[in-house]
């Protein structure tokens, strides 16, 4: 069957778990490729919100397996905390819904206190001080620590006191900062060691067992290709590859066993943390398409809480990561968030130094000076959040998707018009 790969075709936050979760109703298996615990995925089952951090979205799917590969980097004090969450919702989360990968890497509490650390110090990016990056430093430089030692809970404490020492000297040294208690740490982090040790397995086998077996593989991307390392806006991108070359290395899988690319966008544009943002709004449109922060449908991080940054439309970017990721599909949400606008705005070029720009800089001091080049469409203002079906759209929404298809290259083959799984409408 292979592999459909589910990717953030912006920069994060467009609501790619709840289409995972749709999408793992026909998977067998759902895995994760990249990223930690920054990624969040909120999904409304009912009147239940859950919020996921690195756990797959499938688990809400009790036939599916969940494998967190080896490009993962997973904090093992957060992801007990989030199964422990999961679980009080009623999901099942034992070794036989969940792998995890021998040859993923730690997230340890002296990564999260250099992350924060440097973002104190003013050297950083805004980033959600997760310790992520610091975390793929460290496997980067070949010093990182595995999960496979999870499986000897004493070794993997003494390598999380010795790691906490040599943190506590950069801490004293760089930033003038106290200590961690690095005893204190081994005692925790072999203990989770514990409890996590019965989900570790050679994921590699259990990919190739699948392929071989023909069953039906998900991938989930967390991030978005913006934020990709190689690929994004850089330096204010993740610490990973979040675009489909990071499902090949990051589950360990053949690049032909990729069969379908789905682009996951938000019908405007939103952004967290610093970086340039061509189409970025401020004032009324930008409290309009935010929202108050009282729902879980709003603009606020699922991870940090913090407002999000949003922006009309961009084309040029989408169309971007659409040809970077040999996208087959996207699909667009939130479009029931622009109901009853008059008049909607899609970027269709960039203006810098007095010359328009039609493709996507991959200078980012470039990108830093651009305006953007709008093309006016009509709104619509019938409630869009009670249909079901793509007939029942209204006709001006039909052609909001036409253009975007036309700009972009793609189809548009599922859309949101609200945060419920009830609320999502494939097309057939």
């Amino acid at each position: 069957m292979g592999i459909t790969v589910l990717l953030g075709a912006q920069w994060g936050d467009e609501g790619k778990g709840r289409i995972v979760d749709a999408l793992a109703q026909d998977a067998d298996i759902v895995a994760r490729f990249n990223g930690g615990d920054n990624a969040g995925h909120s999904i409304t089952i009912g009147s239940q919100v859950v919020k996921l951090h690195l756990v797959p979205s499938g688990i809400f799917r009790d036939t599916c397996l969940n494998v967190l590969g080896n490009g993962v980097v997973l904090n093992p004090r957060n992801l007990l905390k989030e199964m422990a969450e999961i679980r009080s919702a009623g999901i099942e989360v034992t070794p036989r819904r969940l792998r995890i990968s021998q040859s993923a890497h730690v997230i340890l509490p002296g990564h999260i206190a250099l992350d924060a650390a440097r973002e104190a110090a003013g050297g950083g990016i805004g980033t959600t001080q997760r310790g992520i990056g610091f975390a793929y430093m460290d496997k980067a430089s070949r010093t990182g620590i595995r999960t496979g030692l999870m499986a000897d809970p004493e070794a993997f404490g003494d390598a999380v006191q010795k790691h906490t020492e040599q943190v506590n000297k950069t801490l004293a040294n760089e930033y003038g900062r106290g200590p961690l208690d690095a005893h204190e740490l081994a005692v925790e982090y072999a203990n989770a060691a514990r409890q996590l040790a019965p989900y570790l397995d050679n994921t590699f086998h259990i990919m190739q067992r699948a392929l071989a077996d023909g069953k039906r593989i998900l991938a989930e991307g967390a991030q978005a290709a913006l934020l990709d390392i190689d690929h994004g806006t850089y330096p204010f991108v993740t610490s990973s590859n979040a675009t489909v070359g990071g499902v090949i290395t990051g589950l360990a899988v053949p690049p032909q066993a990729i069969t379908r690319v789905v682009g996951v966008a938000k019908a405007f544009a939103t952004r967290v943390g610093g970086g340039p943002f061509v189409t970025e709004l401020q004032g009324e449109m930008a409290l309009r398409l935010r929202g108050t922060g009282a729902n879980p449908w709003d603009e606020y991080g699922s991870t940090t809480g913090r407002p999000r940054r949003v922006g009309w439309f961009d084309a040029v970017a989408l169309r971007y990561t659409a040809q970077l990721n040999g996208m087959s599909e996207v699909a667009l949400t939130k479009l029931d968030i622009l109901s009853g606008i008059d008049v909607l705005k899609i970027c269709v070029g960039y203006l810098v130094d007095g010359t328009q720009l039609d493709d996507f800089p991959q200078d980012t001091a470039v990108l830093a000076r651009c305006t953007p080049v709008y093309e006016e469409i009509p709104g619509w203002h019938e409630d869009v959040s009670r249909m079901r079906t793509f007939a029942e759209l209204p006709e001006r929404l039909h052609a909001y998707l036409r253009r975007i298809e036309t700009l972009c290259g793609v189809r548009v083959t599922i859309v949101s018009v609200g945060p419920e799984r009830e609320q999502l409408i494939l097309s057939s």
